[in-house]
């Protein structure tokens, strides 16, 4: 087995993840089996309970892990599906060592933070590897050299070397040159510190990855690579890209991936990067335009929806096309005469989310949706509120609502699953991961082309079953069931040229080379929309 660990210096949010995912999937199209572990150095348990302006979207694993954003990354960029053992936090960390501890697992002794903790650590890295049978293990570390919140996994890297030996461990640190002055001069200084407080660390970096605006000047590399004590060619310029899928490209005419197998002793492969670098150019060079509005509560952080905005990325490159998205904040619509900011647009999505704060925005962008024969997608909520919205105004029951945003509502149209009655903790309780999914017809068949399919979710509320029959009757079908028939996944409205919408999330699903149905039905519709204009 072999590791390789990626730090990063200066500041956060520089590109870890991908230069962590690029890394592995140069190594993946050069034949080897490829796995990835994220470290988040915060005391949450996982991310489930985090508000999405903290750390972005919660991404949802086929286990039903709730993690961090950069996980649905990796499941990108390597095709892949990771477990909860593959996100790695604090929290979880204590958690382990404490419960060992009561159970009598350390034998009476001190229970401290080297060894046990540390060591807590390593175990979790080399359990998600072994698991995965991977022959390489990218993880990334997050934070940054220097955080107090960091200092026990930056011990682990050191004894991860020791245990595994050096010849299968080798960093990769990623650090911020940034670019100053009306001149635009590159400086090395914020990267020099970062090394130094590294190796201050016993952590000596074995490539740097230097982040900046432009390509690394010559003489600016030779000096980071002298005050790394590295070769020249291990210091790797990672400049702005058209997009994060051009950077495995840039990488490889680097040599990136001869410098890891030099390092690790691994037979020499040339990576097959050519599907690759044709989705780089269709995602990026598309030949038509259209304009999704994405109504969320969390949009001036437009992380907090990063798994839908690649996953209409994806549909659009199949079809040639850029997708340009509107966002708008969903409380902006809560006025009805309001719906100025949706005109112009080829197609709606409304993703999930909690609370009553901009629901009735969202229930208006379904309503302006389905009067205007727009396109539209509803997810989660969106897919409850679409169901509310048509009760209100087309079965007439004005008073129909979600119980979670009014518990006494005459007409419950949305309730708590049964299974969620009385549960009073917040974390890891909702209904998770995949669940089979029955589809019976219509154009959810038409575009899954399956009977059964496996998506994931996460909710504690569903349709209400006793008003299916009413609302069947006046022309929004439940296409898809689970597997006893009670309980609804996915609608679609009659007479409309794509209103649909799920109670599970297909954006955890999508990939580069296979776009979430639901998402590529939608960005389809979008263009026969604009066409039609």
């Amino acid at each position: 087995m072999k590791y390789i660990l990626v730090t990063g210096g200066v500041l956060s949010g520089i590109g870890k993840g991908i230069t962590s995912s690029s890394t592995g999937l140069l190594l993946q199209r050069a034949g080897y089996k490829v796995t990835a572990v994220k470290i988040d150095p915060y005391l949450n348990v996982d991310a489930g309970t985090m508000n999405p302006y903290e750390h972005g979207e919660v991404f949802v694993m086929t286990d039903g892990s709730e993690v961090d954003l950069d996980l649905g990354n990796y499941e990108r960029f390597l095709s892949c599906n990771l477990t909860k053992d593959h996100n790695i936090t604090t929290g979880k960390v204590f958690k382990n060592v404490i419960e060992k501890e009561r159970h009598g697992d350390y034998l009476g002794q001190t229970v401290q933070i080297i060894p046990h903790v540390v060591r807590e650590i390593v175990d979790g890295i080399q359990k998600a590897a072994k698991e995965a049978k991977a022959d390489i293990c990218m993880v990334e570390l997050g934070g940054t050299v220097g955080d107090i919140e960091s200092m026990p996994f930056m011990e682990s890297v050191r004894l991860l070397g020791r245990l595994e030996g050096k010849e299968n461990v080798m960093v990769i640190h990623t650090t911020l040159v940034p670019v100053v002055g009306a001149v635009g001069e590159q400086k090395t200084k914020p990267t020099q510190h970062s090394v130094k407080e590294l190796q201050g660390l016993g952590i000596r970096p074995d490539i740097i990855v230097g982040r900046s605006s432009t390509k690394l000047e010559e003489d600016i590399a030779t000096k980071i690579a002298f005050f790394a004590d590295i070769p020249r060619e291990c210091v790797i310029s990672a400049p702005d890209a058209r997009s994060i899928y051009d950077v495995p490209m840039v990488f490889l005419d680097q040599k990136l991936p001869a410098l890891v197998e030099k390092r690790l002793g691994l037979k020499p492969k040339r990576p097959d990067l050519k599907k690759w670098k044709d989705f780089a150019d269709r995602i990026s060079n598309g030949n038509k335009t259209i304009e999704i509005a994405l109504i969320g509560k969390y949009t001036d952080l437009k992380d907090s929806y990063i798994s839908h905005e690649e996953s209409l990325r994806y549909a659009g490159a199949l079809l040639d096309c850029k997708v340009k998205i509107r966002w708008i904040e969903a409380p902006d619509l809560e006025d009805s005469a309001n719906t100025e900011s949706l005109e112009g647009v080829n197609g709606v999505l409304v993703p999930g989310g909690f609370g009553s704060r901009g629901s009735e925005g969202k229930i208006m962008s379904a309503k302006w949706a389905r009067e205007n024969k727009t396109p539209y997608l509803g997810v989660c909520f969106g897919f409850q509120l679409a169901t509310v919205e048509f009760a209100r105004n087309v079965l007439g029951l004005k008073n129909a609502n979600s119980s979670e945003l009014e518990p006494d509502a005459k007409h419950p149209i949305i309730d708590i699953l049964p299974e969620q009655e009385g549960v009073k903790d917040m974390g890891a309780t909702m209904r998770l991961g995949d669940h089979e999914v029955v589809i019976s017809g219509g154009k959810a068949k038409e575009l899954y082309k399956k009977d059964i399919i496996f998506e994931r979710h996460r909710h504690r509320y569903e349709i209400n079953p006793e008003y299916i029959a009413q609302i069947e009757e006046k022309g929004m079908k439940y296409t898809g069931r689970n597997k006893s028939g009670r309980r609804m996944e996915i609608l679609e409205l009659e007479n409309h040229p794509y209103f649909m919408a799920s109670q599970f999330h297909p954006e955890f699903k999508s990939r580069p080379d296979k776009p979430s149905p639901l998402h590529f039905g939608l960005v389809k519709a979008a263009l026969e929309h604009k066409e039609m204009k």
